[in-house]
């Protein structure tokens, strides 16, 4: 069975087309669909079911191709580690990354760390969905929060404060809260996920915890939109310091309410499998907890956020 014809299947599962799989991979029709039959043959089973219309995996296709990524991932991973250390970093990044975080703060990070890996490539998935890898055609994802599939592996980059945020212009006229319970008077942004409104908000002070259920009128599926509403004066926003940070160091937003915290996230680089992590994985994994660390020291510095957070 050649490696070739693996990768063909490969292609036509992610594109569920063969002719499409053809096209991505600059190869005629008919040599990919003989790719596809080889394979079916040598394993004596059917890994797609054709209509005229439709192409889908089937049952023992299911089965196959999480099997045929990994070692093809195996394969790949013994070829990095046969390179020496002085060899250069190469190969293709495909990552996911959440709205906010991966338009404003993580693009440029990726921007250098590509100047400096100059024979890496790059596939960004921006998105707030919850990532298939499989599905999605990605290696690695940049996420808020701790994976809980036991079967994914991650590194942790840092801990992530949320603020409570608005313009200094919105506090002036709708007043600045000081509790929890002053949230009711106010107009909140809310993140939406798969049609559930986030608009419960929850505090921890030295007075316990208070969960408030806010009102407003702006709702989206969309992180980055938050942002932007908040920084345009439409309301009040509970976001992660890390999205926010451009906006709170320049003093577009302020944070209020300090004494009472939403409750804090991490962030986490995530695999789907250890034959994932490559070198360049490594390599950006530690990037990654430069970067952030960076920023967390400004914030702190600033008074925004408390310098436990690098603990």
């Amino acid at each position: 069975m050649l490696l070739e014809d693996l990768h063909v299947i490969l292609k036509v599962a992610e594109f569920k087309s063969i002719t499409a799989a053809a096209s991505n991979l600059d190869m005629r029709t008919a040599t990919a669909s003989a790719a596809v039959k080889r394979v079916e043959q040598a394993l004596g089973l059917d890994l797609f079911i054709r209509t005229t219309r439709h192409l889908r995996l089937s049952a023992a296709g299911e089965r196959y191709i999480p099997q045929c990524q990994q070692a093809l991932a195996m394969l790949d991973l013994a070829k990095q580690t046969m390179k020496s250390d002085d060899d250069i970093i190469d190969g293709e990044l495909r990552i996911a990354m959440s709205s906010d975080l991966g338009r404003n703060i993580v693009i440029p990070w990726l921007d250098e760390f590509m100047q400096t890996h100059t024979q890496l490539s790059l596939r960004a998935n921006i998105s707030d969905s919850n990532i298939d890898f499989y599905r999605d055609s990605v290696d690695i994802a940049l996420r808020y929060g701790k994976p809980n599939d036991a079967s994914m592996y991650g590194f942790k980059i840092c801990n992530v404060p949320r603020v409570l945020c608005a313009t200094q212009a919105y506090l002036d006229e709708q007043g600045t809260p000081m509790h929890p319970h002053d949230l009711a008077a106010h107009k909140g942004l809310f993140y939406q996920l798969q049609d559930i409104i986030k608009d419960v908000w929850v505090f921890s002070g030295q007075n316990g915890e208070f969960k408030v259920k806010m009102n407003g009128g702006h709702a989206t599926n969309d992180g980055d939109l938050v942002r932007r509403w908040c920084v345009s004066g439409k309301g009040l926003a509970v976001k992660s310091c890390l999205d926010m940070s451009n906006d709170l160091l320049t003093g577009n937003v302020v944070s209020v309410m300090q004494e009472y915290k939403p409750t804090p996230t991490e962030l986490w680089l995530v695999c789907p499998s250890r034959q994932s992590i490559t070198p360049a994985v490594r390599l950006l994994r530690d990037a990654f907890r430069e970067k952030s660390t960076t920023i967390l020291k400004a914030l702190i510095a600033k008074g925004i956020i408390d310098e436990s957070v690098l603990s």
